[in-house]
């Protein structure tokens, strides 16, 4: 439970501290700095040095805000996902997978509800019905939003304040939520940047990625806009992930539960769409929580998880997803049979 892999990390371990004085952080915003049109992509060495800095805190303010700037008018290439991603990997800290389970379920919340109910601690619940251990890993405060941690709250399960509780409570309780701070701390840092530059960086979309699991969790990860879903896309394919991709409900990993997004699964890498998007107009709307406040929320979930509400289907047909791809189940239809039975919904409708 150690950080990153407990092996020496060289060079990028302390990169800052070996190359700080004389990196010259000029030359990557003069690459990438130039505008959509005349920016030129990092190398995924370089990005994976560019990064490693940034996480070690050797990047001075002033070229550091406007690196993440740069990268956000550009956009991040493939590589420098890539390397981006082993900079945050080799300094994230790990969580054993419970032993004798099912892959664990990894849910990243970063966004929360504005306009519509925050279900996602339902599905983690369902999730834990049936054995299938799950973290999720976010923010404590929402700006404005209901966070997922607020539900949680409500429902009696509180943030773990380090890694040894977060353990014991995955291991006792089946699920756990972690602040990123706890898993992450330099990504914590780089997300709270957002207050200071007063828009998003590429953290956001790279603190979904996280795996404390060392490759052994199943990622559930959302996007909000198009363009990323072939960019995650393309990130599980070179990484040989398993995971399960959406466009989430307001950025959070839930299916919207008015209308089915494309549910696609990666496994070793290679795709499948399990549900396609539901397209048309809404037939039925599905009797939902009145206000989203974290408080009717929670009262609202209690009540579909003792079956006085239906649970939506869209939702259910994430669960037969996630079980599937959890290793639960052997195959999708059983896994669509197994949900149906215990949500009395037609997951297969």
């Amino acid at each position: 439970m150690g950080r990153g892999n407990g092996r020496p990390r060289p060079l990028a371990q302390c990169v800052y501290e070996l190359t700080g004085p004389t990196m010259n952080f000029a030359t990557y915003i003069k690459e990438i700095g130039r505008g959509q049109d005349g920016s030129r992509d990092l190398s995924e060495q370089d990005a994976y040095q560019l990064y490693s800095a940034m996480l070690d805190s050797g990047v001075p303010p002033l070229e550091l805000g406007a690196i993440l700037i740069a990268l956000r008018v550009k956009g991040e290439s493939l590589g420098e996902f890539l390397g981006f991603y082993q900079a945050i990997d080799e300094r994230l800290y790990r969580l054993r997978a419970p032993s004798g389970k099912p892959r664990p379920v990894v849910f990243p919340s970063y966004n929360g509800a504005r306009h519509q109910a925050n279900l996602l601690p339902l599905l983690a619940l369902l999730l834990r019905r049936f054995g299938i251990p799950v973290l999720i890993h976010g923010l404590l405060a929402g700006g404005g939003r209901v966070t997922t941690a607020y539900v949680l709250r409500e429902l009696g399960i509180m943030p773990c304040a380090h890694l040894a509780q977060a353990q014991a409570v995955l291991e006792e309780e089946g699920l756990a939520f972690v602040p990123t701070g706890v898993l992450a701390p330099a990504m914590a840092t780089l997300l709270s940047l957002r207050e200071q530059l007063g828009v998003r960086n590429s953290a956001h979309s790279l603190v979904k990625l996280l795996d404390p699991f060392g490759g052994e969790g199943l990622r559930v990860v959302s996007v909000t806009h198009p363009a990323y879903l072939a960019r995650m896309r393309e990130f599980f394919e070179a990484t040989g992930a398993n995971a399960l991709l959406l466009r989430g409900t307001e950025g959070e990993p839930f299916a919207n539960p008015k209308r089915r997004p494309q549910l696609e699964s990666f496994r070793n890498g290679l795709s499948m769409a399990l549900f396609e998007a539901e397209a048309g107009p809404v037939k039925t709307l599905p009797t939902l929580p009145e206000a989203i406040d974290a408080g009717t929320t929670a009262a609202w979930i209690r009540r579909a998880l003792e079956g006085e509400v239906p649970v939506p289907l869209p939702i259910v047909n994430q669960l037969a997803c996630l079980l599937y791809c959890s290793g639960y189940t052997e195959d999708m239809n059983q896994a669509k049979a197994i949900v149906a039975m215990e949500t009395n919904s037609l997951a297969g409708a």
